[in-house]
């Protein structure tokens, strides 16, 4: 399979260039830095930086995770700019260029977040409910989503993964954590209370991978293990990884006062379960938490 990625320098990119490198299959990226690409994503991986560059040459799939990070920094005007323009400007421009193609690729599939549901509270969240807040996220992601969902006009098959909180060694949030929580000043966010959908990172690279390859997968699926937990109990857990206290709350007014309104983020949550991907017979590796995080940081104590 000839497969184009946008986000393909990412943390998700990278596991998938590596695991579908191990398949044979022949990668392209499109990125703001392609001479990076062979360093960051494997040696055989082809970087653009320009569409054009691929000319009429066959595609087989194409997957959209380009998106520049939604949680690290306060959501001043000029960042949500940039937060919209990285999705869904960019996105505009890859299905423009895709239009004007002979050959079309079979499927894309397409990035989006739990945050699209926006703050669900104590209710269930599967993949058949409305949104139930329109903060700032959801409009994000809804548009995102939207956007994409354009490419079934052009014939594709157009998949929608909505992503938890993803667990890796190496970068995402946990990585963030990492150090506070090695100097016993962990803890929980707020009151703890909300939900964290949280997935290990071999899971989402295994889940679209999957959907990849499931010729009748199309539309919005629920990229998180299949057993949420509370913030709380999430500190907790990283605290017994790491075998450090985890009791140092950081208050929720505190949170508002720093961040504004990207607070809302962290405070917020989704009780977000997989109900399609478990429809489909996707079977998940890490389901337990205290699990998945003992195979993150075996070697971090």
């Amino acid at each position: 399979m000839h497969i184009l990625l946008t986000g393909g320098t990412g943390l998700i990119g990278r596991g998938l260039c590596r695991h579908w490198l191990a398949q044979g299959h022949q990668l392209t990226v499109w990125s703001r830095s392609p001479e990076r690409v062979s360093t960051l994503c494997g040696a055989q991986v082809r970087g653009i930086g320009r569409l054009e560059e691929l000319g009429e040459e066959p595609l087989d799939a194409v997957v959209n995770l380009a998106g520049a990070p939604i949680a690290d920094r306060p959501w001043t005007r000029k960042r949500k700019t940039l937060l919209w323009a990285s999705r869904i400007s960019l996105t505009e421009q890859l299905l423009a260029w895709l239009g004007q193609r002979g050959q079309k690729p079979q499927v894309l599939i397409s990035g989006s977040a739990v945050g699209w549901y926006g703050d669900g509270g104590e209710r269930e969240l599967h993949e058949d409910n409305p949104q139930v807040t329109d903060d700032f996220a959801a409009q994000l992601c809804g548009a995102w989503e939207e956007t994409a969902q354009r490419a079934e006009a052009q014939g594709m098959r157009v998949v929608l993964v909505r992503t938890g909180l993803v667990l890796a060694r190496d970068g995402g949030f946990l990585k963030r954590l990492l150090l506070p929580f090695k100097l016993g000043l962990g803890g929980p966010l707020g009151d703890g209370r909300q939900w964290m959908p949280w997935i290990h990172l071999e899971d989402e690279i295994g889940l679209i991978d999957f959907l990849l390859h499931q010729q009748q997968a199309a539309g919005p699926y629920n990229a998180c293990a299949p057993e949420p937990v509370r913030n709380a109990d999430f500190a907790l857990a990283l605290g017994r990884a790491l075998h450090r206290p985890a009791i140092l709350p950081a208050p929720a007014f505190v949170l508002r006062a720093t961040l504004g309104e990207l607070s809302g983020l962290l405070l917020g949550g989704q009780r977000a379960l997989p109900v399609r991907l478990s429809e489909a017979g996707y079977q998940f590796r890490f389901t337990d938490l205290d699990a998945a995080l003992e195979d993150l940081l075996a070697d971090s104590h």
